[in-house]
């Protein structure tokens, strides 16, 4: 069993869990992942690694509430434990050599983002990290967020933070400014790092991804996570989750997390409770 040794709430939509799994802790790398379950019935469900902390023991997860699995996650508490929590799972990002880089955050992909920027930042690498949310109500971390990069650039949607924008426009005007980058890391909805490496395409400008399609045993023998990148079929589990932004085929990669939808929007409808609207 791994317990929860802390839950904050983020915002309405978003919490944040350490777990106490010490063995994943003294090896998970950033851009890694784990894959938890929660009880004996329960769906393997992959969730990029936030954070560790090895001396505690700790993995710190972050996750939206978006279905039936995340919803009852979040009904647990300080001192609940999960049943499974295995990791680290697929290849670390590879960052060496990067001395200046735009990392690009969309939505719940700031969590991911955040441990790609400190990592760089920690090594003495210069960042831009650009992020974006719907409005400032939903805007997380901003404090862990300045201390992992040079430069923070917080976007919304609507502009009630002051900055109104998409990740995209902001990428730009810090190119148009005269900003050169060694690499930039985009990790957030498709259309979103799609639109990212379009833009960087013509300028030839290094551009790496995180893809994290349909996953369920995160070894690479169910095939669910197959993506098409440069022509050839690769396992987003275990020849990622990063991959050459160029080189992938978004369209088809949006055609297939569209594939399960019904079928998640109905098992979502049956677990509710009827009475009090929770999740079962």
């Amino acid at each position: 069993m791994y317990p929860i040794i802390q839950k904050r709430v983020l915002n309405e939509t978003v919490t944040l869990m350490k777990i106490s799994a010490p063995m994943v802790a003294r090896k998970a790398k950033p851009g890694q992942f784990i894959i938890f379950r929660i009880d004996e019935e329960g769906e393997r469900v992959p969730l990029t690694i936030a954070g560790t902390d090895p001396e505690e023991g700790s993995v710190t997860i972050i996750f939206q509430k978006v279905g039936y699995t995340t919803e009852k996650l979040d009904t647990l508490e300080e001192g609940d434990a999960l049943l499974d929590f295995v990791g680290p799972l697929g290849e670390p990002s590879h960052t060496e050599g990067i001395r200046r880089a735009a990392v690009i955050g969309g939505g719940l992909g700031v969590a991911i983002a955040y441990p790609q920027a400190k990592a760089l930042h920690d090594a003495g690498a210069e960042v831009d990290l650009i992020v974006g949310f719907r409005n400032e109500h939903l805007i997380i971390l901003e404090e862990e967020l300045r201390a992992a990069c040079t430069n923070l650039i917080i976007m919304t949607d609507d502009g009630s933070n002051g900055h109104k924008g998409f990740v995209t426009q902001a990428l730009q005007a810090q190119i148009e400014a005269g900003r050169e980058y060694d690499a930039v890391i985009a990790i957030g909805p498709l259309p979103m790092m799609k639109a990212v490496s379009e833009m960087t395409r013509p300028l030839g400008i290094k551009t790496i991804v995180s893809m994290n399609p349909i996953m369920i045993d995160g070894t690479g023998m169910c095939g669910g996570c197959r993506l098409t990148v440069g022509g050839e079929t690769k396992f987003a589990c275990v020849d990622g989750p990063d991959f050459d932004g160029h080189l992938v085929d978004f369209d088809e990669a949006m055609a297939r997390g569209r594939m399960f939808r019904p079928e998640e929007a109905e098992a979502r409808k049956k677990h509710l409770c009827r009475l009090t609207g929770e999740a079962r």
